[in-house]
């Protein structure tokens, strides 16, 4: 599939609802527990989004169509959550996640993107020439990313405990990447 505006847009105005429906109110052995040593809990990958909703992407997409290729974007601080984070439950996170992501997505209609500038570039410090369109993508794309890196998380609480069907559950068998 082809980037689309609209389905990045429709993916992305659902994300808080699901993270909220599946998090919200939950027992902190499920918020809280991780995969082990520097990997991240749910409530870390909720603090996460918000900080790449405030530093990533929008702020990289004005960079594209104000600059081009001419400035790279600023690193990105993968860790960067874990102060923004601190003192907060995670029921603020959750509300803070659907306030910018609302206010992102807001700031993305009104640029009144046109085809031509969806292969407008800009330049990533390590990939190189990158495009708005493939941004975009990548945004929807991490919000996947991070949504079956939570099921993972939380399911690896229950490791154990599900005894030798883990066999049969693909989610106990995923190592994927928790761990920036």
């Amino acid at each position: 599939m082809e980037h689309n505006l609209e389905h990045t847009i429709s993916l992305l105005t659902r994300t808080p609802a699901a993270l909220n429906a599946l998090l919200r109110d939950l027992p902190e052995a499920w918020t809280f527990g991780n995969e082990g040593e520097k990997t991240w809990s749910a409530f870390d990958v909720v603090g996460h989004l918000i900080y790449a909703e405030r530093h990533n992407w929008m702020p990289r997409a004005r960079m594209v169509l104000q600059s081009g290729e001419t400035r790279a974007f600023e690193s990105f601080d993968r860790w960067g959550h874990v102060r923004e984070s601190q003192g907060k439950s995670l029921a603020q996170l959750l509300d803070e996640f659907a306030r910018v992501r609302s206010e992102s997505l807001a700031e993305l209609r009104a640029l009144n993107l046109r085809a031509e500038d969806f292969q407008r570039r800009g330049r990533h410090p390590a990939l190189g020439a990158v495009t708005l369109s493939e941004l975009l993508a990548t945004w929807a794309a991490h919000d996947l990313n991070h949504l079956h890196q939570i099921s993972r998380i939380m399911a690896h609480q229950y490791r154990q405990a599900v005894g030798p069907w883990s066999k049969f559950l693909g989610v106990m068998q995923c190592a994927g990447h928790s761990s920036p």
